[in-house]
């Protein structure tokens, strides 16, 4: 287990007499920074984040000190441009390029666990991290799965397992998130919403496709949380920077729940 850094509050509300506290989650897939002009730009990244203004920031596809993308850590070039602290876990490491994921945060976090998953084909893992609030604290795991089913399948098992979810320190509230290659259809997709909801669930509006980001035709980002958690929003973000940014779009939910 390592040990996380302060770095700040996340937002609060009030509504009927009653403290809240609304987390906005953002998952974006990336795609080493490389948008639809070929050019390599974490700074776009970050502006197209920004603009959406999360507390958690859950990343996939990161190049950290690649050749092909001008030996740049994106993951730290994002996280300095949005004032954030991170985790990343590189899921493919050869000699001194890594590529993977990463969690950035406005609020307090420690970093639980960042391990492989079940992989066939092309490594994949996970990142887990407790992230805190105003006293209050969420479980909240980034992942990035497979390309076939036979992965996919396999790595939602894992992550649904003791070693992850089902791990006694994986207390209640709990996010899980990221890019799982998976349709509504899909047997990854059934089997993580067995337990949990999917963020779009809760009558906010007609699901949206998050890729291809130029055109979307499925969405296979997602957001989901446990049943008794509260999602007051959730969209994706499409605008003109968002589209040429990467291939992905980014997804977000705003989640509250009663100050404890």
């Amino acid at each position: 287990m390592l040990k996380g850094t302060k770095v700040g509050f996340g937002k609060f509300l009030l509504h009927r007499h009653c403290e809240e506290i609304a987390i906005k989650i953002l998952t974006y897939n990336v795609h080493s920074c490389v948008g639809s002009d070929g050019q390599p730009s974490p700074g776009r990244i970050a502006e197209v984040i920004a603009a959406c203004d999360p507390d958690v920031v859950a990343l996939q596809e990161l190049d950290v000190g690649r050749k092909r993308t001008g030996s740049v850590d994106q993951a730290h070039a994002i996280a300095t441009h949005l004032s954030m602290r991170l985790f990343f876990h590189p899921a493919i490491q050869v000699a001194e390029e890594q590529y993977g994921d990463a969690i950035l945060t406005s609020l307090d976090m420690r970093l639980i666990k960042a391990g492989p998953l079940p992989s066939f084909g092309e490594r994949r893992g996970a990142l887990w991290v407790e992230a805190n609030y105003r006293g209050n604290t969420v479980n909240i795991i980034n992942t990035h799965l497979g390309l076939s089913r036979r992965d996919r399948s396999a790595q939602v098992a894992a992550l649904l397992g003791p070693g992850w979810l089902g791990h006694a320190d994986c207390r209640s509230p709990k996010i899980l998130l990221g890019d799982f290659n998976a349709v509504r259809s899909s047997l990854a997709y059934r089997q993580i919403s067995n337990q949990f909801a999917d963020a779009w669930a809760g009558g906010t509006g007609r699901p949206r496709k998050t890729f291809p980001s130029r055109l979307p035709l499925v969405r296979i980002d997602h957001i989901f949380v446990e049943r008794s958690m509260q999602v007051t929003d959730v969209g994706v973000v499409s605008g003109r920077a968002a589209r040429m940014a990467s291939d992905h779009l980014p997804l977000y939910a705003t989640i509250a729940m009663s100050k404890t």
